[in-house]
């Protein structure tokens, strides 16, 4: 509606953030009201308001300035883990419910109107309530007219009722399903395809997070009722997500704020986030650079410790960095190779690009096929975020595995057979061509595809197990283990067997869910 400035207040020397809204339109209307909003709220997780002043061009309206980022900022830097994404939620559901006490109804709760202060610990403000709906005014919204941003507009809004409490905490529902999941349940290119996609409802977090407590994704779930009347109060979600925050409202209040203290090394973070992505950078690049002949002799070594440093500092650069290398060497052997090469890689880009740090999972493949252990794919394939990215990153593992089987003539993983020599892409212009040699190259080896759909299976089936107990996990492990077989009966036993049992204890070993826990 306008623009918001850091500005002094020349009395009381105050830093404010003051925002300046022109006259057109709805928009001083809809400032003022903001305005009314904003001083009929005395809660902290509410932006206070200093000030309201009008004149003939412009409506001004100072708040309390505070120092931080949004919560949209935040996610986009990946700053948020899933504890401090339930104690945001929670917050928000606080300031909601203040809000709805007073009749007023917010109406465009998004992560960009989120404010994370800083502070020794979380400490979120709701922001900008100019779309706000009261009980005491008249709304400003024609006939028609669904105010607010789409991707967290509820599907009853979309239909033409009016906005309730049940909206807001909608929007609760998908800022939160948005951060423990990496991506937008609704977002698409058109708002036409976004709006279909929110009166079919969200899909189940579980599917995406089969990790995470059950009881949380049925709260989540709760939120996103199709039916406003399923939906639980602001106050009642902010209580039941309590149970899955460490976080206690008390404890923080108790808490002087202070600038931010320097981040404490978490190892288990800091090896999941930025050690397993940077090393399996450099694997992979030292791989390709030594594998594939372009690169003079001590390169690889140069690379590989590039990528890895790249992949420390920022898994995404690590990952584009590992993927180019392979460009120029296959452009040596075929251009119509290097032009394939190139698309598929761009593809795999966009799959993993919020899950940059199982980008190149698929690399413990190679390396786990010479030592007859690519039966721990399925368990491997967990370190990625989504049924979906595990599923193809276990199938690409045991298709890149045969890759370099066929490069050095061994037997291909699993199928046991021998790979034919020649493909006769070399020096190829066209990657049609290319795609379809290689394709007829996978449809000679049936049993290689069989084992690579028994792996892909395994790996969507295993996250589901989790946490039922020992004999679930016997029966997995039994099922795997005959589906595998089956699918390529020349592979060898033992190495196999062993895998099964690695899984099926780390599935027993699961901490058993019980209820809602």
């Amino acid at each position: 509606m306008g623009h918001v400035w850091l500005a002094r207040d020349e009395r009381s020397g105050l830093d404010v953030a003051l925002k300046i809204v022109p006259r057109e339109g709805k928009a001083a209307a809809r400032a003022e009201r903001e305005a009314r909003a904003a001083a009929a709220l005395r809660h902290p997780r509410c932006q206070r308001i200093y000030a309201l002043a009008r004149d003939r061009d412009h409506v001004y309206i100072a708040y309390e300035y505070i120092p931080g980022r949004t919560m949209r900022q935040a996610l986009q830097a990946g700053r948020l883990d899933d504890a401090d994404a339930v104690e945001v939620a929670c917050q928000v559901l606080e300031a909601l419910t203040h809000a709805h006490a007073r009749g007023i109804v917010h109406r465009d709760v998004k992560p960009s109107n989120v404010l994370l202060a800083e502070s020794a610990g979380l400490d979120v403000r709701l922001l900008d309530f100019g779309l706000a709906q009261m009980a005491e005014f008249d709304t400003l919204t024609a006939i028609g007219d669904v105010p607010g941003t789409l991707a967290y507009v509820s599907p009853e809004r979309l239909l033409g009722q009016q906005a309730t409490q049940a909206a807001d905490v909608w929007a609760v529902g998908v800022m939160l399903w948005e951060a423990l999941a990496g991506r937008h349940p609704f977002r698409e290119p058109g708002g036409p395809e976004t709006s279909r996609r929110i009166q079919a409802g969200a899909p189940r977090l579980e599917t995406e997070r089969p990790d995470l407590p059950r009881g949380l994704c049925r709260l989540v779930g709760s939120a996103l009722a199709l039916n406003p009347a399923r939906r639980p109060s602001a106050a009642a979600l902010a209580g039941e997500l309590r149970r899955f925050g460490p976080r206690r409202q008390a404890e923080r209040e108790k808490t002087p704020r202070r600038p931010l203290p320097r981040p404490r090394l978490d190892l288990a973070h800091l090896t999941r986030d930025r050690l397993v992505p940077s090393a399996l950078a450099g694997i992979a690049t030292a791989w390709i650079a030594s594998l594939l002949p372009f690169y003079p002799a001590g390169w690889p070594l140069g690379l590989a410790v590039a990528a890895g440093a790249l992949g420390l500092a920022a898994p995404r650069a690590g990952l584009v960095f590992a993927l180019a290398t392979a460009l120029f060497p296959l452009a040596n052997i075929s251009l119509g190779l290097a032009v394939l090469y190139a698309a598929l890689a761009a593809a795999w880009l966009a799959l993993t690009w919020h899950d940059a740090r199982a980008g190149l999972l698929a690399v413990v493949g190679p390396l786990l096929a010479p030592v007859a252990a690519l039966g721990l794919l399925p368990l491997a394939a967990q370190f990625a975020r989504g049924r979906a990215r595990r599923v193809i990153q276990g199938a690409t593992a045991v298709i890149l595995a045969a890759v370099v089987a066929g490069m050095h003539h061994a037997r291909l993983p699993l199928a046991g057979s021998i790979p034919p020599r020649g493909l006769g892409i070399a020096t190829s212009d066209h990657p049609g061509a290319v795609a379809h040699a290689l394709w007829r190259a996978l449809a000679t080896q049936p049993s290689l595809l069989a084992a690579t759909l028994a792996i892909a299976t395994a790996t969507a089936a295993l996250p589901y197990l989790r946490g039922r107990g020992p004999w679930a996990a016997a029966v997995y492990g039994a099922g795997f283990l005959a589906a595998t077989l089956a699918a390529a009966p020349g592979t060898a036993v033992l190495p196999l067997v062993a895998a099964a049992w690695v899984t099926t204890v780390a599935l027993a070993l699961e901490p058993t869910r019980a209820g809602c826990s």
